[in-house]
Protein backbone atom coordinates (compact mmCIF):
# COMPACT_ATOMS: atom_id res chain seq x y z
CA UNK A 1 0.00 0.00 0.00
CA UNK A 2 1.54 3.37 -0.99
CA UNK A 3 1.34 7.07 0.43
CA UNK A 4 -1.91 7.29 -2.23
CA UNK A 5 -3.88 4.34 -1.83
CA UNK A 6 -6.85 5.20 0.52
CA UNK A 7 -6.96 2.97 3.72
CA UNK A 8 -9.22 0.70 4.01
CA UNK A 9 -11.06 1.84 6.87
CA UNK A 10 -14.42 5.13 5.95
CA UNK A 11 -14.12 7.88 7.43
CA UNK A 12 -17.12 7.38 9.28
CA UNK A 13 -15.57 4.65 10.88
CA UNK A 14 -12.16 6.71 12.11
CA UNK A 15 -14.66 9.37 13.63
CA UNK A 16 -16.49 7.01 15.44
CA UNK A 17 -15.75 7.95 19.63
CA UNK A 18 -15.47 4.35 20.41
CA UNK A 19 -12.77 3.66 18.10
CA UNK A 20 -10.90 6.57 19.09
CA UNK A 21 -11.37 5.91 22.71
CA UNK A 22 -9.96 2.30 22.19
CA UNK A 23 -7.22 3.44 19.60
CA UNK A 24 -6.14 6.62 22.50
CA UNK A 25 -6.44 4.19 24.93
CA UNK A 26 -4.41 1.12 22.87
CA UNK A 27 -6.68 -0.91 23.88
CA UNK A 28 -6.34 -2.67 20.21
CA UNK A 29 -8.63 -5.75 21.26
CA UNK A 30 -11.79 -3.40 21.14
CA UNK A 31 -10.44 -1.35 18.17
CA UNK A 32 -9.90 -4.14 15.94
CA UNK A 33 -13.46 -5.22 16.98
CA UNK A 34 -15.22 -2.40 16.00
CA UNK A 35 -12.72 -2.29 12.86
CA UNK A 36 -14.20 -5.52 12.18
CA UNK A 37 -17.23 -4.61 12.89
CA UNK A 38 -17.98 -1.16 11.47
CA UNK A 39 -15.26 -1.41 8.99
CA UNK A 40 -16.16 -4.56 7.51
CA UNK A 41 -12.94 -6.35 7.85
CA UNK A 42 -11.66 -10.15 8.21
CA UNK A 43 -9.35 -10.68 11.18
CA UNK A 44 -7.52 -12.34 8.04
CA UNK A 45 -7.62 -9.35 6.43
CA UNK A 46 -6.79 -6.86 9.43
CA UNK A 47 -4.00 -9.53 9.82
CA UNK A 48 -2.51 -8.73 6.31
CA UNK A 49 -2.75 -5.26 6.62
CA UNK A 50 -0.76 -4.72 9.95
CA UNK A 51 1.59 -7.28 9.10
CA UNK A 52 0.60 -9.72 12.03
CA UNK A 53 -0.33 -13.26 11.69
CA UNK A 54 -4.28 -14.03 11.94
CA UNK A 55 -2.94 -16.26 15.55
CA UNK A 56 -1.89 -12.91 16.52
CA UNK A 57 -5.01 -10.78 15.73
CA UNK A 58 -7.25 -13.55 17.37
CA UNK A 59 -5.26 -13.74 20.72
CA UNK A 60 -5.31 -9.64 20.85
CA UNK A 61 -8.75 -9.77 20.31
CA UNK A 62 -9.64 -12.23 22.88
CA UNK A 63 -7.56 -10.39 25.11
CA UNK A 64 -5.05 -12.94 26.21
CA UNK A 65 -1.97 -10.91 24.55
CA UNK A 66 -1.56 -6.90 24.59
CA UNK A 67 -0.17 -4.74 22.18
CA UNK A 68 2.84 -2.48 24.26
CA UNK A 69 5.57 -2.62 21.27
CA UNK A 70 5.69 1.19 19.83
CA UNK A 71 6.85 -0.70 16.18
CA UNK A 72 3.48 -2.60 16.00
CA UNK A 73 1.60 0.10 16.63
CA UNK A 74 3.06 2.17 13.79
CA UNK A 75 2.63 -1.01 11.61
CA UNK A 76 -0.94 -1.00 13.10
CA UNK A 77 -1.54 2.81 12.06
CA UNK A 78 0.75 1.99 8.72
CA UNK A 79 -1.31 -0.81 7.78
CA UNK A 80 -5.13 0.80 8.36
CA UNK A 81 -4.22 4.06 7.58
CA UNK A 82 -4.81 5.08 11.17
CA UNK A 83 -3.46 8.71 11.25
CA UNK A 84 -0.58 8.93 14.18
CA UNK A 85 -2.22 11.18 16.48
CA UNK A 86 -5.22 9.03 17.18
CA UNK A 87 -2.86 6.05 18.38
CA UNK A 88 -0.51 8.24 20.18
CA UNK A 89 2.29 8.74 17.35
CA UNK A 90 3.75 11.42 15.27
CA UNK A 91 1.94 12.07 11.81
CA UNK A 92 2.97 9.03 9.66
CA UNK A 93 4.84 9.25 6.72
CA UNK A 94 2.09 8.93 4.05
CA UNK A 95 0.03 11.74 5.88
CA UNK A 96 -0.24 14.47 3.63
CA UNK A 97 -2.75 17.53 3.62
CA UNK A 98 -5.25 15.54 1.62
CA UNK A 99 -5.30 12.71 3.84
CA UNK A 100 -4.25 13.76 7.16
CA UNK A 101 -7.86 15.93 8.96
CA UNK A 102 -6.78 19.39 9.98
CA UNK A 103 -7.82 21.58 12.62
CA UNK A 104 -9.19 24.70 11.44
CA UNK A 105 -6.58 27.09 12.45
CA UNK A 106 -7.02 30.66 13.44
CA UNK A 107 -6.64 33.16 10.35
CA UNK A 108 -4.14 36.04 10.55
CA UNK A 109 -5.61 39.46 11.51
CA UNK A 110 -3.74 40.88 9.01
CA UNK A 111 -3.52 39.03 5.94
CA UNK A 112 -6.54 36.81 6.25
CA UNK A 113 -4.50 33.02 5.88
CA UNK A 114 -4.75 30.84 8.40
CA UNK A 115 -0.92 31.41 8.98
CA UNK A 116 -0.64 31.84 13.15
CA UNK A 117 3.07 31.51 12.99
CA UNK A 118 3.07 35.01 10.95
CA UNK A 119 1.20 36.79 13.17
CA UNK A 120 3.77 39.59 14.32
CA UNK A 121 4.73 40.50 17.99
CA UNK A 122 2.41 43.30 17.75
CA UNK A 123 -0.30 44.04 20.37
CA UNK A 124 -2.95 44.78 18.22
CA UNK A 125 -2.26 41.03 15.87
CA UNK A 126 -2.10 39.62 19.58
CA UNK A 127 -5.92 41.05 20.21
CA UNK A 128 -6.50 39.60 16.59
CA UNK A 129 -5.71 36.68 17.53
CA UNK A 130 -7.75 36.33 20.95
CA UNK A 131 -10.68 37.46 19.03
CA UNK A 132 -10.55 34.70 16.20
CA UNK A 133 -9.45 31.86 18.62
CA UNK A 134 -12.73 32.69 21.49
CA UNK A 135 -15.14 32.93 17.77
CA UNK A 136 -14.32 29.66 16.78
CA UNK A 137 -14.39 28.20 20.19
CA UNK A 138 -17.99 30.03 21.00
CA UNK A 139 -19.75 28.79 17.90
CA UNK A 140 -17.75 25.36 17.71
CA UNK A 141 -20.20 22.61 17.12
CA UNK A 142 -19.55 18.99 17.77
CA UNK A 143 -18.42 18.42 13.87
CA UNK A 144 -16.15 20.78 14.37
CA UNK A 145 -14.49 19.92 18.05
CA UNK A 146 -14.26 16.35 16.12
CA UNK A 147 -12.16 18.13 13.55
CA UNK A 148 -10.28 19.96 16.50
CA UNK A 149 -9.49 16.41 18.14
CA UNK A 150 -7.55 16.24 14.54
CA UNK A 151 -5.07 18.75 14.75
CA UNK A 152 -2.19 17.64 15.76
CA UNK A 153 0.50 19.71 17.48
CA UNK A 154 3.43 21.89 15.45
CA UNK A 155 6.58 20.46 16.46
CA UNK A 156 10.34 20.95 15.77
CA UNK A 157 11.37 24.44 13.95
CA UNK A 158 8.18 25.45 13.07
CA UNK A 159 7.02 25.99 16.54
CA UNK A 160 10.47 26.99 18.22
CA UNK A 161 11.24 29.36 15.15
CA UNK A 162 7.88 31.46 15.82
CA UNK A 163 8.62 32.14 19.78
CA UNK A 164 11.69 34.14 19.21
CA UNK A 165 9.70 36.86 19.58
CA UNK A 166 9.22 36.70 22.79
CA UNK A 167 12.34 37.55 24.01
CA UNK A 168 12.67 41.27 21.77
CA UNK A 169 10.45 44.34 23.03
CA UNK A 170 6.75 44.56 22.13
CA UNK A 171 5.66 47.39 19.70
CA UNK A 172 3.69 50.38 20.98
CA UNK A 173 0.19 49.79 19.96
CA UNK A 174 -0.72 52.76 17.54
CA UNK A 175 -4.22 52.14 16.51
CA UNK A 176 -6.81 54.62 16.46
CA UNK A 177 -9.63 53.70 18.56
CA UNK A 178 -12.32 54.83 20.60
CA UNK A 179 -12.11 55.70 24.20
CA UNK A 180 -12.16 53.45 27.16
CA UNK A 181 -13.05 53.75 30.56
CA UNK A 182 -11.93 50.74 32.67
CA UNK A 183 -10.14 51.61 35.96
CA UNK A 184 -8.11 49.52 38.00
CA UNK A 185 -11.02 48.11 39.95
CA UNK A 186 -12.44 46.43 36.89
CA UNK A 187 -8.82 44.99 36.19
CA UNK A 188 -8.79 43.54 39.55
CA UNK A 189 -12.52 41.91 39.16
CA UNK A 190 -11.05 40.58 35.50
CA UNK A 191 -8.21 38.94 37.44
CA UNK A 192 -10.23 37.74 40.13
CA UNK A 193 -12.45 36.26 37.52
CA UNK A 194 -9.35 34.68 35.86
CA UNK A 195 -8.04 33.28 38.80
CA UNK A 196 -11.22 30.97 39.07
CA UNK A 197 -11.39 29.96 35.90
CA UNK A 198 -7.85 28.47 36.63
CA UNK A 199 -9.06 26.91 39.35
CA UNK A 200 -12.09 24.93 37.14
CA UNK A 201 -9.43 23.96 35.08
CA UNK A 202 -7.29 21.98 37.35
CA UNK A 203 -9.94 19.62 37.51
CA UNK A 204 -10.29 19.18 33.62
CA UNK A 205 -12.14 21.02 30.85
CA UNK A 206 -15.05 21.66 28.03
CA UNK A 207 -18.24 22.02 28.17
CA UNK A 208 -20.05 25.08 29.59
CA UNK A 209 -16.65 26.03 31.52
CA UNK A 210 -14.52 26.17 28.21
CA UNK A 211 -17.30 28.55 26.95
CA UNK A 212 -17.16 30.54 30.01
CA UNK A 213 -13.45 31.21 29.87
CA UNK A 214 -13.49 32.08 25.81
CA UNK A 215 -16.42 34.64 26.60
CA UNK A 216 -14.70 36.54 29.11
CA UNK A 217 -11.20 36.07 27.04
CA UNK A 218 -13.50 37.48 24.03
CA UNK A 219 -14.70 40.67 26.07
CA UNK A 220 -11.00 41.11 27.31
CA UNK A 221 -10.21 41.41 23.97
CA UNK A 222 -13.24 43.83 23.01
CA UNK A 223 -11.83 45.84 25.96
CA UNK A 224 -8.33 45.92 24.80
CA UNK A 225 -9.88 47.46 21.18
CA UNK A 226 -10.26 50.74 23.47
CA UNK A 227 -7.80 52.97 24.30
CA UNK A 228 -7.15 52.41 27.89
CA UNK A 229 -4.68 53.71 30.08
CA UNK A 230 -1.10 52.21 29.51
CA UNK A 231 -1.27 51.13 33.08
CA UNK A 232 -4.69 49.29 32.85
CA UNK A 233 -3.80 48.21 29.16
CA UNK A 234 -1.14 46.04 30.50
CA UNK A 235 -3.19 44.64 32.98
CA UNK A 236 -5.79 43.72 30.25
CA UNK A 237 -3.06 42.09 28.74
CA UNK A 238 -2.25 40.10 31.78
CA UNK A 239 -5.32 38.73 32.00
CA UNK A 240 -5.31 37.44 28.67
CA UNK A 241 -2.57 35.68 29.27
CA UNK A 242 -4.20 33.81 32.05
CA UNK A 243 -7.44 33.26 30.60
CA UNK A 244 -5.43 32.16 27.40
CA UNK A 245 -3.65 29.69 29.36
CA UNK A 246 -6.16 28.05 30.90
CA UNK A 247 -8.06 27.96 27.44
CA UNK A 248 -5.48 26.15 26.93
CA UNK A 249 -5.05 23.74 29.60
CA UNK A 250 -8.76 23.11 28.92
CA UNK A 251 -8.70 22.18 25.44
CA UNK A 252 -5.36 19.74 25.89
CA UNK A 253 -8.07 18.15 28.36
CA UNK A 254 -10.36 17.53 25.56
CA UNK A 255 -7.51 16.17 23.62
CA UNK A 256 -7.42 19.11 20.65
CA UNK A 257 -4.03 19.41 21.11
CA UNK A 258 -3.41 22.04 18.38
CA UNK A 259 -6.16 24.24 19.70
CA UNK A 260 -4.11 24.14 23.13
CA UNK A 261 -1.18 25.34 21.50
CA UNK A 262 -2.93 28.19 20.03
CA UNK A 263 -4.06 29.27 23.31
CA UNK A 264 -0.42 29.16 24.25
CA UNK A 265 0.78 31.16 21.87
CA UNK A 266 -1.73 33.56 22.43
CA UNK A 267 -0.76 33.45 26.37
CA UNK A 268 2.85 34.03 25.40
CA UNK A 269 2.03 36.89 23.02
CA UNK A 270 -0.27 38.54 25.46
CA UNK A 271 2.20 37.98 28.69
CA UNK A 272 4.66 39.79 26.17
CA UNK A 273 2.62 43.01 25.36
CA UNK A 274 1.77 43.18 29.00
CA UNK A 275 5.42 42.97 29.85
CA UNK A 276 4.80 39.82 32.06
CA UNK A 277 7.99 37.48 31.53
CA UNK A 278 7.46 35.56 34.46
CA UNK A 279 3.86 34.55 33.29
CA UNK A 280 5.28 34.20 30.21
CA UNK A 281 7.77 31.70 31.06
CA UNK A 282 4.96 29.59 32.58
CA UNK A 283 3.36 29.76 29.59
CA UNK A 284 6.67 27.96 27.62
CA UNK A 285 6.66 25.44 30.73
CA UNK A 286 3.05 24.36 29.59
CA UNK A 287 4.45 24.08 25.99
CA UNK A 288 7.02 21.95 27.42
CA UNK A 289 4.73 19.59 28.86
CA UNK A 290 2.41 19.07 25.73
CA UNK A 291 5.80 18.42 24.11
CA UNK A 292 6.88 15.56 26.81
CA UNK A 293 3.08 14.46 26.13
CA UNK A 294 3.99 13.68 22.79
CA UNK A 295 7.35 12.09 23.42
CA UNK A 296 9.05 15.52 21.85
CA UNK A 297 11.91 16.02 24.81
CA UNK A 298 14.54 18.11 22.73
CA UNK A 299 11.88 20.52 21.99
CA UNK A 300 10.40 20.25 25.28
CA UNK A 301 14.10 20.85 26.82
CA UNK A 302 14.39 24.18 23.74
CA UNK A 303 11.13 25.89 25.39
CA UNK A 304 12.72 25.14 29.03
CA UNK A 305 15.82 26.74 28.29
CA UNK A 306 13.84 29.79 26.23
CA UNK A 307 11.85 30.33 29.22
CA UNK A 308 14.76 30.19 31.96
CA UNK A 309 16.43 32.87 29.42
CA UNK A 310 13.85 34.89 29.24
CA UNK A 311 12.68 35.29 32.84
CA UNK A 312 16.20 34.53 34.17
CA UNK A 313 16.15 38.37 36.26
CA UNK A 314 12.55 38.25 37.22
CA UNK A 315 11.53 34.44 38.11
CA UNK A 316 11.06 33.80 42.02
CA UNK A 317 11.97 31.03 43.51
CA UNK A 318 8.88 28.27 42.86
CA UNK A 319 9.09 29.29 39.42
CA UNK A 320 12.44 28.49 38.83
CA UNK A 321 12.31 25.12 40.50
CA UNK A 322 9.21 24.24 38.26
CA UNK A 323 11.24 25.04 35.10
CA UNK A 324 14.16 22.81 36.77
CA UNK A 325 11.80 20.34 37.06
CA UNK A 326 10.28 20.71 33.56
CA UNK A 327 14.11 20.55 32.51
CA UNK A 328 14.23 17.42 34.51
CA UNK A 329 11.34 15.71 32.77
CA UNK A 330 12.92 16.38 29.21
CA UNK A 331 16.41 14.51 30.63
CA UNK A 332 14.78 11.89 31.96
CA UNK A 333 13.39 11.24 28.78
CA UNK A 334 16.35 11.62 26.74
CA UNK A 335 17.88 8.87 29.13
CA UNK A 336 20.01 11.13 30.90
CA UNK A 337 19.71 10.50 34.31
CA UNK A 338 22.21 12.11 35.71
CA UNK A 339 21.39 15.39 34.00
CA UNK A 340 17.79 14.44 36.00
CA UNK A 341 18.91 14.32 38.85
CA UNK A 342 21.10 17.46 39.23
CA UNK A 343 18.12 19.16 37.56
CA UNK A 344 16.00 17.76 40.45
CA UNK A 345 18.30 18.85 42.55
CA UNK A 346 18.52 22.68 41.42
CA UNK A 347 14.73 22.58 41.39
CA UNK A 348 14.90 21.23 45.07
CA UNK A 349 17.53 24.06 46.37
CA UNK A 350 15.05 26.64 44.58
CA UNK A 351 12.13 25.87 46.84
CA UNK A 352 14.30 25.93 49.27
CA UNK A 353 14.66 29.78 49.32
CA UNK A 354 10.84 30.17 48.51
CA UNK A 355 8.85 32.23 50.98
CA UNK A 356 5.23 32.17 51.67
CA UNK A 357 3.25 30.74 48.15
CA UNK A 358 1.62 34.89 48.56
CA UNK A 359 5.36 36.11 47.82
CA UNK A 360 4.95 34.97 44.29
CA UNK A 361 1.69 35.18 42.11
CA UNK A 362 -1.05 33.20 42.31
CA UNK A 363 -0.56 30.66 39.56
CA UNK A 364 2.79 29.38 40.70
CA UNK A 365 2.19 29.41 45.24
CA UNK A 366 0.79 25.66 43.75
CA UNK A 367 4.30 24.56 43.38
CA UNK A 368 5.66 23.29 47.04
CA UNK A 369 7.30 20.83 48.07
CA UNK A 370 4.30 18.35 47.34
CA UNK A 371 4.22 19.26 43.83
CA UNK A 372 8.02 18.78 43.63
CA UNK A 373 7.75 15.29 45.20
CA UNK A 374 4.77 14.32 43.02
CA UNK A 375 6.48 15.35 39.59
CA UNK A 376 9.84 13.80 40.70
CA UNK A 377 8.28 10.49 41.50
CA UNK A 378 6.17 10.84 38.64
CA UNK A 379 9.07 11.29 36.21
CA UNK A 380 11.38 8.14 38.47
CA UNK A 381 8.28 6.08 37.25
CA UNK A 382 9.05 7.53 33.73
CA UNK A 383 12.36 5.67 34.06
CA UNK A 384 11.15 2.53 36.09
CA UNK A 385 9.12 1.35 33.15
CA UNK A 386 11.93 0.89 31.59
CA UNK A 387 14.50 -0.07 35.06
CA UNK A 388 11.72 -1.02 37.74
CA UNK A 389 14.77 -2.48 39.61
CA UNK A 390 16.24 0.86 40.19
CA UNK A 391 13.62 3.45 39.87
CA UNK A 392 10.27 2.07 40.56
CA UNK A 393 10.47 1.69 44.92
CA UNK A 394 12.19 5.32 44.62
CA UNK A 395 9.47 6.63 42.35
CA UNK A 396 6.83 5.24 44.60
CA UNK A 397 8.54 6.67 47.85
CA UNK A 398 8.30 10.59 45.99
CA UNK A 399 4.62 9.76 45.21
CA UNK A 400 3.73 8.24 48.65
CA UNK A 401 5.41 12.28 50.55
CA UNK A 402 3.25 13.73 47.92
CA UNK A 403 -0.07 12.05 48.58
CA UNK A 404 0.80 13.19 52.30
CA UNK A 405 1.04 16.75 51.82
CA UNK A 406 -1.77 17.13 49.36
CA UNK A 407 -4.92 16.01 48.60
CA UNK A 408 -7.95 16.22 46.19
CA UNK A 409 -7.81 20.25 46.58
CA UNK A 410 -4.97 19.20 43.93
CA UNK A 411 -7.04 18.12 41.23
CA UNK A 412 -5.17 16.34 38.21
CA UNK A 413 -2.29 16.16 40.71
CA UNK A 414 -4.20 14.09 43.35
CA UNK A 415 -5.45 11.84 40.63
CA UNK A 416 -1.88 11.38 39.07
CA UNK A 417 -0.35 10.47 42.21
CA UNK A 418 -2.73 7.47 42.98
CA UNK A 419 -2.27 6.36 39.24
CA UNK A 420 1.28 6.65 39.56
CA UNK A 421 1.44 4.86 42.76
CA UNK A 422 -0.42 2.32 41.32
CA UNK A 423 1.56 1.24 38.29
CA UNK A 424 4.62 1.58 40.88
CA UNK A 425 2.97 -1.37 42.80
CA UNK A 426 2.63 -3.34 39.75
CA UNK A 427 6.14 -2.73 38.58
CA UNK A 428 7.49 -3.96 41.91
CA UNK A 429 4.81 -7.17 42.02
CA UNK A 430 2.34 -5.89 44.95
CA UNK A 431 -0.83 -7.04 43.59
CA UNK A 432 -2.08 -6.15 46.53
CA UNK A 433 -1.24 -2.58 46.86
CA UNK A 434 -1.31 -2.11 43.10
CA UNK A 435 -5.25 -3.08 43.40
CA UNK A 436 -5.65 -0.61 46.31
CA UNK A 437 -4.14 2.28 44.57
CA UNK A 438 -5.92 1.06 41.57
CA UNK A 439 -9.51 1.61 43.15
CA UNK A 440 -8.65 4.75 44.82
CA UNK A 441 -7.21 6.54 41.89
CA UNK A 442 -10.39 5.36 39.89
CA UNK A 443 -12.28 6.93 42.80
CA UNK A 444 -10.62 10.07 42.21
CA UNK A 445 -10.46 10.00 38.95
CA UNK A 446 -14.01 9.80 38.13
CA UNK A 447 -15.10 13.16 39.87
CA UNK A 448 -12.89 14.89 37.34
CA UNK A 449 -13.69 16.26 33.80
CA UNK A 450 -9.81 15.62 32.78
CA UNK A 451 -9.08 13.93 29.08
CA UNK A 452 -5.36 13.49 30.71
CA UNK A 453 -6.26 11.75 33.82
CA UNK A 454 -8.03 9.12 31.99
CA UNK A 455 -5.38 8.63 29.42
CA UNK A 456 -2.98 8.30 32.07
CA UNK A 457 -5.60 5.70 34.11
CA UNK A 458 -5.28 4.22 30.56
CA UNK A 459 -1.89 3.18 31.34
CA UNK A 460 -2.77 0.85 34.30
CA UNK A 461 -4.99 -1.45 32.07
CA UNK A 462 -2.27 -3.30 30.14
CA UNK A 463 -0.63 -4.06 33.39
CA UNK A 464 -4.89 -5.96 34.60
CA UNK A 465 -4.67 -8.58 31.48
CA UNK A 466 -3.37 -11.84 30.80
CA UNK A 467 -3.85 -15.68 31.84
CA UNK A 468 -3.99 -16.19 35.38
CA UNK A 469 -4.60 -12.41 37.02
CA UNK A 470 -6.39 -12.64 40.04
CA UNK A 471 -10.09 -12.13 40.50
CA UNK A 472 -9.54 -8.49 42.02
CA UNK A 473 -7.06 -7.44 39.35
CA UNK A 474 -10.06 -8.55 37.07
CA UNK A 475 -12.40 -6.63 38.87
CA UNK A 476 -9.63 -3.36 39.07
CA UNK A 477 -9.68 -3.97 35.15
CA UNK A 478 -13.51 -3.94 34.42
CA UNK A 479 -13.95 -0.38 37.05
CA UNK A 480 -11.14 1.21 34.33
CA UNK A 481 -13.13 -0.10 31.11
CA UNK A 482 -16.04 1.37 32.64
CA UNK A 483 -14.52 4.87 33.81
CA UNK A 484 -12.89 4.79 30.36
CA UNK A 485 -16.24 3.87 28.44
CA UNK A 486 -18.55 6.58 30.38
Amino acid sequence: MDATTPGPLAPEVLDRDDLRRALEEHDFAAAFSLIKKWGGLSQNRIAAACRLTPGKVSTIMNGSSRVTSIEVIRRISDGLHIPGHLVGLAPRPWESPKTAPQEPQTPNPDTGQADTDAVPWRPDATTGMAADLTRSDLVMDRRAATRALAGAAVTGAPLLDALDGWRTLADADDRARRPGRLGAREVEELEATARAFRQWGRTGGGGLRRKAVAGQLAEVASALDEHQAPAIERGLYRVMAQLAGTAASMAWDVGQQRRAQDYYRLALRAAHAGGDTRFGANVLAGMARQMLYHDRPHDALELVRLAQDGARHAAGPRLRAMLHTREAWALARMGRPSGFHRATGQASDALADAGRPDSEPYWIGYFDDAELAGVTGGRLLDMARSDPQIYADQAAGHIRTALNHRGPEAGRGHALDWIGLAECAFLLGDVTGAVDHSRRAVEVASGLRSGRVRAQLAQLYPYTVGDGVPRAVVDVRGSIRTLLTT
